[in-house]
């Protein structure tokens, strides 16, 4: 695997950690659990690093020297693909892999430069494509110029890309990807650690308690949130994300949150949590009367699928991933983007009512077990790559989960 930013011993929360380092670490662990041998290639960002790892059985991660060697915001590492490409290509040359999997853009234009010639397949997943991300923050998206005539180019080269939603797929197509190439396997939840029978964190009584979790940038909706809780008295929210808390004044976005809360006479009922450590992150879902997803756009989403197999009801925008893991009214409820008061009106009336909140939970709880346990995502991958390696093309393309 190649994921030259998202390392899986990143620590969550920070800006360029999230979703795909979770997504990475857990899919490498189930292969490896599966009799696999992995080797996560991530871009070296600590001098004092070893340039292998062992993560997990059959697991390791390889620090590759591209650039300096330190924190590098992902949009600034571009410049460093071609040193990456070089070093995959001398390790590859020496002990070839049956098949590279880059995740990310970057990654795939490094792991496709040094495969091509060596004849390694390579199977692709985007986890975020710059045509969306263009469109929702428009000026304001730092991706590099190159980003999206790379994305299309990686569409038609690699062997397979691997989607991770039906709403993907519909946005490959418009960038002209070969369907026949394209197969949806979805993220996954970690199943040993978010379960519907972990002890909740305690919380005071006499308010409802709301949850989000996700990097502390203005695209993740927590503004929105904040403007709905105006119109939900009685409510707290706790966001967990960001850096520790105590740094938590000088992230510019947690300044931003806590300056809108008070404009909106919401302040006694934000609480920032800054980063929240994964083993405490079930209990702290499990605490809540909902979870709320409320990002403007989002590639897939790993939050509802955690906060479903917590048994936890979810309020989502309907974008992206949340089309297909969240089922309106049976595990949680979806809003459209960027709507405070239809967001305001769901939650109301779910914090009304207690039944509906234990039923969606339940039903959450079920469809968790049910579809997105990282050993039945690892061997659905497992097939894509096994596909590739005898060159076959896939039965079954954008697909979307069942219901």
């Amino acid at each position: 695997m190649v994921s030259e930013h998202a390392s899986p011993l990143a620590m969550l929360g920070g800006v360029d950690a999230g979703g795909q380092n979770v997504h990475v670490a857990e899919l490498a662990a189930a292969l490896g659990r599966a009799g696999d041998e992995v080797v996560v290639h991530t871009r070296r960002d600590n001098a004092g690093a070893p340039r292998r790892v062992t993560f997990a059985p059959r697991v390791e991660v390889d620090h590759v020297p591209a650039g300096p060697p330190s924190e590098v915001p992902k949009d600034e590492l571009l410049p460093y693909m071609g040193a990456f490409a070089d070093d995959l290509r001398e390790q590859w040359a020496e002990d070839p892999p049956d098949v590279v999997h880059s995740h990310f853009w970057m990654s795939g234009l490094a792991a496709t430069a040094a495969a091509a010639s060596l004849r390694i397949p390579v199977v692709h997943t985007f986890h975020a494509l710059g045509v969306v991300k263009r469109r929702h923050q428009g000026a304001r998206d730092p991706s590099p110029p190159a980003r999206i005539a790379i994305e299309r180019s990686l569409a038609r080269r690699v062997q397979r890309v691997i989607a991770t939603c039906s709403d993907e797929v519909a946005e490959l197509d418009r960038m002209g990807g070969d369907p026949r190439r394209v197969v949806v396997v979805p993220c996954g939840v970690d199943q040993r650690l978010f379960r519907d029978t972990v002890a909740p964190e305690p919380r005071a009584p006499g308010r409802h308690r709301l949850v989000a979790a996700c990097r502390l940038v203005e695209r993740k909706g927590i503004g929105d949130v904040l403007q709905a809780m105006a119109a939900v008295p009685g409510a707290e929210l706790h966001v967990a994300g960001g850096p520790a808390a105590a740094e938590l004044s000088l992230d510019p976005e947690a300044r931003r949150l806590r300056a809108l809360a008070g404009e909106l006479g919401v302040a006694d009922r934000l609480v920032l949590r800054g980063r929240v450590g994964r083993e405490a992150m079930p209990a702290l879902l499990r605490s809540a009367d909902a979870v709320l997803c409320a990002p403007w756009y989002e590639p897939f989403g790993i939050v509802p699928l955690e906060a479903m197999a917590c048994g936890v009801p979810v309020v989502a925008t309907a974008v992206g991933g949340h089309l297909d893991s969240v089922v309106d009214g049976v595990t949680g409820l979806l809003v459209p983007r960027r709507d405070p008061g239809a967001l305001a009106r769901a939650l109301r009336g779910l914090l009304e009512n207690p039944a509906r909140r234990r039923a969606l939970g339940e039903a959450g709880a079920r469809r968790a077990r049910r579809l997105y346990g990282f050993d039945r995502i690892a061997a659905s991958t497992r097939r894509v790559y096994a596909d590739v390696t005898a060159g076959r093309r896939p039965a079954v393309h954008g697909r979307k989960l069942p219901a």
